[in-house]
């Protein structure tokens, strides 16, 4: 299955099911020996400097595109239900707090169905963002799948 992922109001959401257990997709969302390898769309590269997954832990990592460009980024965990759901404030070290992220891991047999669902605080923002992070998680979310055959 592809990733549906749609531009609703102020959210962006994607939606995947995985050929995978839930356990298993959860350990590679939130392993930093496994969530550096796949993270990002195409090309993108991964240094994770911190991933504390419990409610107020912090993961900070740096984002190295295929132009050389780094991202810094900043996940601050605000809800961790091992194996069902992550929530997060997700954006930079200036500005932590860009938008908020509530992933859910739904068993649906011996698969995993992910449902990301990414809230900013304007729908112009949502709009602007869009052009670019809805190809972006659909990339990301094709580079699980295949990380998750592989194992």
């Amino acid at each position: 299955m592809k990733a549906e992922i749609s531009l609703v109001g102020k959210e962006i959401i994607g939606v995947k099911v995985f050929d995978a257990p839930r356990e298993l997709v959860w350990e590679a969302w939130t392993d930093p020996k496994q969530v550096a390898i796949w993270w990002g769309p195409n090309g993108f590269t991964n240094t994770i400097h911190e991933m504390s997954v419990k409610p107020g832990g912090i993961w900070r990592f740096m984002m190295h595109g295929p132009d050389g460009t780094d991202y810094p980024n900043h996940i601050q965990y605000i809800e961790v239900v091992k194996p069902e759901k992550l929530v997060y404030d997700h954006g930079d070290d200036a500005n932590p707090k860009q938008f908020h992220v509530v992933v859910l891991f739904e068993e649906e047999g011996p698969k995993t169905k992910i449902t990301m669902r990414t809230t900013f605080s304007s729908e112009e923002e949502a709009k602007e963002i869009a052009k670019y992070a809805v190809d972006g998680l659909k990339e990301t979310l094709g580079r699980l799948q295949e990380f998750l055959a592989k194992k």
